[in-house]
């Protein structure tokens, strides 16, 4: 059977670039009809925030992307939070060291320190010079139970390459005699993310790797580990980076890079989980919308590119406004619970028929209620440059003046009847055009653009109506403003 897994490390919220890889692990796993596992890797325990375990998993539910495994999932490979799985690499370590693939290190952070600053002075890469590797294997017994502070580290071969097979970048090959011992168990016991990553995704049954360009240059470290243990490597794929208009990897420095800022900002799950699908997979066609279905249906690691794939923010915003514009309005109203005053959750009928009038101009949650404000104002704002030149025109003042007087003759109105008003009132009047529906839009609103004027009188009715068409009549005395 198919496994996959995301492995995010509990230091923050969760990036984008995260996001997309849990994606692709779901949709690889779903449409093989396979497991996604959701495993926390913890072993680094300084950087580790304090819920942001919870804020992973509830960021996942968001998106729509539910692990079948997992910490507060059901599973039979648990626990899947690594800092409770420490014996379990301790066990692998030590074999490690019984088999003469790793060795006891006991330099100093001083020592490690000259010898980078050494290398970076005479431009060589840093890394370390396997000093402690001759070490006899009885002296590193000895001063490993005297109380010595160590580290172990996997032994690098020196000769040779390591070629991977990766499924989406094909075969790549690494020059072992480049590689770092790499540590594997720290001076506080706990496992680097090399080892733990390893022995897990061999005991929860790992299928497939797929995971972030950025790992590439550690999985032939990886590759010799499984040789070490004995284990049946999975089939790797490595993603490729997300990066800035400019093509700079994706950084906050030039803008949001956490889910949860996309969240705030009024972002729908679906859109966003549309969006980053097509950032490094191709569907083969010029289609752009895809829900979550059609996703699992559709995607393979062989369409997925290996170059970068830029995150165009503009992309984004026009697809969320795809999706609010073609969503239920029940299901929007949903979604902007958070984003609207409470006044505007008073009257859902209301709310509804503002939702249907103004949606065709809303991008994210966050402009709702500016774009909505038309419709609960107690005041209009007519002193802009743009609404007076409207205002200002003579046409204007026999237009408003004309439709209170018709509004005054009628018990209510809606738009059919509007319409047949404004008609009348062009009739008697001979304005047309802008002159006559530019002047109620500014009336009525305080905006020269927005839903349309029937949609607005449906919603604002008789009262509201005719109060600001009598609140715009002085600003159109040119001597008033």
């Amino acid at each position: 059977m198919t496994r996959t897994r995301f492995a995010p490390s509990p230091t923050g919220y969760l990036h984008v670039g995260g996001l997309r890889t849990a994606l692709y692990n779901y949709l690889f796993a779903k449409k093989n009809n396979g497991k996604f596992i959701l495993r926390i890797e913890d072993t680094d325990q300084k950087r580790k925030v304090k819920g942001a375990i919870e804020n992973l998993i509830e960021t996942l539910k968001w998106a729509g992307i539910i692990p079948d495994e997992g910490p507060g999932f059901n599973g039979k490979y648990g626990p899947y939070i690594q800092s409770e799985r420490i014996p379990l690499y301790q066990k692998y370590a030590n074999i490690l060291l019984e088999n003469k693939n790793a060795y006891y290190c006991f330099c100093t952070p001083e020592r490690l320190e000259t010898l980078r600053k050494a290398q970076v002075a005479r431009n060589e890469p840093p890394r370390y010079d396997n000093y402690c590797r001759s070490i006899p294997e009885a002296e590193a017994k000895k001063r490993v139970e005297a109380g010595e502070s160590h580290v172990i580290r996997m032994k690098s071969p020196l000769h040779g390459n390591i070629v991977i097979d990766d499924l989406i970048r094909g075969k790549v090959s690494f020059v072992a005699s480049v590689l770092d011992d790499q540590i594997l168990v720290k001076s506080d016991g706990f496992p680097t993310y090399h080892l733990a990553n390893v022995v897990d995704d061999h005991h929860m049954k790992i299928t497939h790797v797929i995971r972030g360009e950025e790992w590439l240059p550690s999985t032939p470290k990886h590759i010799l580990l499984y040789e070490y243990l004995g284990w049946e490597k999975p089939k790797f794929a490595h993603l490729p980076l997300l990066l800035n208009p400019d093509r700079s990897k994706l950084s906050k420095r030039q803008g949001d890079i956490a889910v949860e800022d996309y969240r705030k900002k009024g972002y729908l799950p679906e859109a966003l989980v549309n969006f980053l699908a097509l950032l490094g997979w191709n569907p083969g066609s010029d289609r752009e919308i895809f829900s979550m279905e059609n996703l699992i249906e559709l995607f393979s690691l062989e369409r997925v590119n290996k170059a970068g794939a830029v995150f165009n923010l503009e992309k984004l915003k026009w697809m969320n406004g795809y999706y609010i514009r073609n969503m239920p309005v029940e299901k929007l109203i949903e979604y902007s619970k958070e984003f609207v005053p409470e006044s505007y959750l008073q009257d859902v009928e209301k709310l509804k028929k503002v939702l249907n009038a103004t949606k065709d101009n809303i991008h994210t949650l966050s402009e709702i209620t500016e774009k909505a404000k038309i419709f609960y104002q107690d005041k209009v704002d007519y002193t802009t440059r743009d609404c007076l030149s409207i205002l200002k025109k003579p046409s204007s003042k026999i237009v408003i003046e004309r439709l209170i007087n018709h509004l005054q003759k009628v018990e209510s109105i809606d738009g059919k009847t509007f319409i047949e008003i404004m008609r009348e009132i062009s009739k008697e009047t001979k304005i047309k055009g802008q002159d006559l529906w530019m002047s109620v839009r500014v009336a009525t609103t305080g905006q020269l653009h927005g839903p349309e004027l029937v949609k607005i009188v449906d919603i604002l009715q008789k009262d509201n109506i005719l109060k600001r068409l009598k609140d715009a009549l002085p600003y159109t005395n040119s001597k008033n403003y």
